[in-house]
């Protein structure tokens, strides 16, 4: 006689059982060390709103929306900066200097739920108005032409605050197809992937965890679409989060 599968708990209902599913939740695709430095993470924000006494309903919508993610890689993104690493002390990056934001590869980076709605509503007031493809076909929509800065710079997503690079040479090659060192992310941003990752298995059954990408969020936004159209425009398919988690344990060291 065959032994039947143990059934998946049921639904959450009080942050101690979403700390229970985070125990056995999955980064699928993350390096297993970088998911359980997420799982610490994460598991130490929910059980400090537990002792808090948050309410269960806006912990549970954080993580669905990726703002829990948000939140913590800024905590930890916080915690590089005052270390102050090589990488930070010999940044080359500067107001204007807007090599980065020439999206010759990809979508211009996973944004979650949260940070495209944010996106949109800074952006929207600008729609009809001259953006960054007037300076470049490949730039972002939310550069200024001219200025060459961020337009929204203040509520811009996690993707684009953890991008830095010690070399305006190397972002001035790798913007016309180059492929030179000197440019990446902060290590927050693998936080990033890996704490939205285990939200979408924390809240698998409950609700669907959701990614974007930004430049085609940007691009219709400028258009005019409004939220809900620039939403389904720039929805990422299910896979695409744990493509961007494989790729960080592909990346050479």
């Amino acid at each position: 006689m065959s032994k039947s599968k143990p059934a998946r708990s049921a639904r959450p209902t009080d942050i101690a059982g979403l700390r229970a599913r985070l125990g056995r939740a999955r980064a699928k695709g993350m390096p297993k060390a970088l998911e359980e430095r997420g799982r610490r993470i994460l598991d130490a924000w929910l059980a400090t709103a537990d002792s808090q006494g948050q309410p269960f309903a806006a912990i549970r919508a954080e993580l669905a929306s990726g703002e829990a993610a948000r939140k913590l890689a800024a905590m930890t993104g916080e915690q590089i900066r005052a270390s102050q690493p090589d990488e930070l002390r010999n940044a080359a990056c500067a107001s204007g200097c807007a090599f980065c934001c020439i999206l010759l590869e990809g979508d211009g980076g996973l944004i979650t739920e949260a940070e495209a709605r944010q996106v949109h509503a800074a952006l929207s007031p600008l729609a009809g108005q001259p953006d960054g493809r007037a300076w470049n076909a490949h730039a972002c929509a939310a550069l200024d032409p001219d200025t060459r800065m961020c337009r929204i710079y203040d509520d811009r997503p996690t993707v684009c605050r953890s991008f830095l690079s010690v070399s305006v040479e190397a972002c001035m090659e790798n913007a016309e197809g180059g492929d030179a060192d000197g440019s990446g992310m902060l290590g927050n941003h693998l936080d990033y992937l890996s704490i939205l990752a285990l939200s979408r298995d924390v809240m698998k059954g409950t609700a669907l965890v959701t990614t974007y990408g930004l430049e085609e969020l940007t691009r219709v936004t400028v258009e005019g679409a409004d939220l809900a159209t620039a939403l389904k425009a720039a929805r990422h398919p299910t896979s695409e989060l744990e493509h961007s988690c494989a790729d960080i344990g592909n990346s050479p060291s």
